[in-house]
């Protein structure tokens, strides 16, 4: 992590505070295209009911929240580990969510975000991460740092403006 980026954990009681944040840069991702699963325009009611369900998740130990931030300033990003597994896959996790806000890209706060992912799956013993993405920037992300493919599956999300997208599958082993 660069001394100009602060990334970290999110308990239910700070996820509950930040988020309004989170809700705001939910909206900005989808609004820019962003296919992570919901649609454009979408409602802030919609956007914190997500973020309430994650709060709840995160409650419950089946999520991990980070948030990272550029500098001294507000939330700017996150990025969640879903750890919600069953008993033969307590050695993996799902990555999920990463959001940048389009205000603060091209700053490296994503790989930020995902280096600490990492950092904190490996500390959990989740040496196995999955992710699936749409987005060509992303796929360019993951594969910088080291994510391979698993494949891709046509048609498989639908944007935010309702049009079909394919998705990539990766993986990635820790070390």
């Amino acid at each position: 992590m660069s001394a100009a980026h602060r990334v970290w954990a999110l308990d239910a009681d700070a996820t509950a505070r930040a988020r309004p944040r989170l809700g705001e840069i939910l909206i900005d991702c989808v609004h820019d295209g962003a296919s992570v699963g919901f649609l454009d325009p979408l409602p802030i009611a919609e956007a914190d009911a997500y973020w309430a369900r994650v709060q709840a998740a995160v409650a419950a130990g089946r999520c991990l929240l980070l948030v990272g931030a550029l500098g001294d300033g507000a939330i700017a990003g996150t990025v969640q580990l879903d750890v919600d597994t069953l008993p033969n896959q307590s050695h993996r996790a799902t990555v999920s969510k990463l959001l940048v806000h389009t205000g603060a890209r091209r700053h490296g706060l994503g790989e930020a975000l995902v280096l600490e992912l990492e950092r904190s799956a490996h500390q959990a013993g989740r040496w196995l991460l999955t992710l699936d993405t749409a987005t060509g920037d992303a796929e360019r992300l993951y594969e910088r740092l080291g994510f391979r493919h698993a494949g891709v599956i046509p048609d498989y999300a639908t944007n935010p403006d309702a049009s079909l997208t394919a998705t990539t599958f990766f993986y990635k082993r820790l070390g």
